[in-house]
């Protein structure tokens, strides 16, 4: 069996990838592509070799199509996503999922109505150190967790050759179409690992800096307020050049560096012939990349790393934050929010 899939929309810069992807697989095929930008459309359906619809209706009717692939702008995520699934489309879908949490809740509820197998590309709760930190975070190595701290950051709006105005496409930062920039963009992966590590927090700061003189945030720094008294700060960036994702978990019997590797440190572990910092010696196998758990979720039932309620917890957070940012106050998260 194939999984016939739409492409709806090559907006978001992953999408060319997902095509690619999607294509090498021998269990799916894409069968048509929907965009909302006709030109942009046609031009990657030419390159598929497959019908371009400029109906989105029209091509959610297809009994061709099985699932979608959803990379709209942000902004048109809601529209988008519960047509999918009303129409009973299953339904991959790059973050967040939506920009609030009245629309992502619809969104969820949409899907469920339908049985749509609904996934959001959230890559790093897959990955072997995420895994491998929430081992440590659940085997209570560093004791009661005080502080978090997680950073995600690159270049894409600094000039170089070729591109003076960065490598991210104009539209990536138009505020209309994206809803933000650098945090919600980058910054949903460190905001994801927060709630994954450790729940929804009381309450959310944000501000955002605007160095490259973008109408969205090139840099934001969010923190994040827990009612046990430990902190979490998130901080995402446009306008760093070589900057090294970082993860810190501090507590109060050690903590645990993740970088280009993973180090612990902990008053807990057998201090050995070597004491002090310790590389595990092996970590946990990492989940494969969202799209192909997506397909084989739908095809083959096979469970993801990616939970639906991490979806609508990142767009609470992301609502908080930017409503933090833009009344410059600390946002309340409902006692209910996890």
């Amino acid at each position: 069996m194939k999984l016939r899939i739409a492409i709806l929309s090559f907006w978001h810069v992953h999408a060319p990838g997902y095509a690619k992807k999607l294509s090498e697989r021998t269990d799916c095929s894409i069968v048509a592509v929907w965009d909302e930008d006709a030109a942009r459309g046609s031009r990657f359906a030419e390159q598929l070799n497959v019908p371009y619809y400029s109906d989105l209706d029209e091509v959610l009717a297809s009994e061709e199509v099985d699932a979608v692939v959803v990379n709209a702008p942000t902004t048109k995520h809601p529209e988008v996503i519960i047509a999918a699934a009303e129409a009973g489309k299953h339904i991959f879908t790059e973050k967040v999922l939506a920009l609030r949490t009245e629309e992502a809740d619809r969104i969820i509820a949409a899907a469920g109505r339908r049985g749509v197998k609904l996934t959001v590309s959230l890559p790093k709760l897959g990955d072997e150190k995420t895994l491998y930190a929430k081992q440590v975070l659940e085997q209570e190595l560093l004791g009661r967790i005080t502080y978090v701290r997680i950073r995600l950051a690159h270049d894409g709006l600094l000039p170089r050759e070729g591109a003076p105005a960065g490598w991210l496409p104009p539209h990536f930062v138009d505020r209309e179409s994206s809803g933000g920039g650098a945090l919600i963009d980058l910054g949903a992966h460190p905001m994801v690992l927060v709630y994954h590590f450790l729940g929804m927090p009381e309450s959310v700061s944000a501000q955002f800096g605007y160095v490259t003189g973008r109408e969205v945030e090139d840099n934001a720094v969010v923190t994040m307020q827990y009612r046990d008294g430990c902190m979490a700060v998130v901080e995402a960036g446009f306008a760093s050049r070589h900057s090294p994702g970082l993860v810190e978990i501090y507590g109060t019997e050690g903590c645990l560096l993740i970088g280009k590797d993973a180090e612990i440190r902990s008053s807990l572990l057998p201090s050995g012939p070597c004491p002090g910092w310790i590389k595990p010696e092996r970590l946990p196998a990492g989940m494969p990349a969202p799209l192909d758990q997506w397909v084989d979720y739908v095809l083959y039932d096979k469970p993801t790393a990616i939970p639906i309620g991490h979806g609508l917890a990142l767009t609470q957070l992301m609502e908080a934050a930017y409503l933090s940012a833009a009344e410059r106050k600390i946002v309340a998260i409902p006692s209910n929010g996890d």
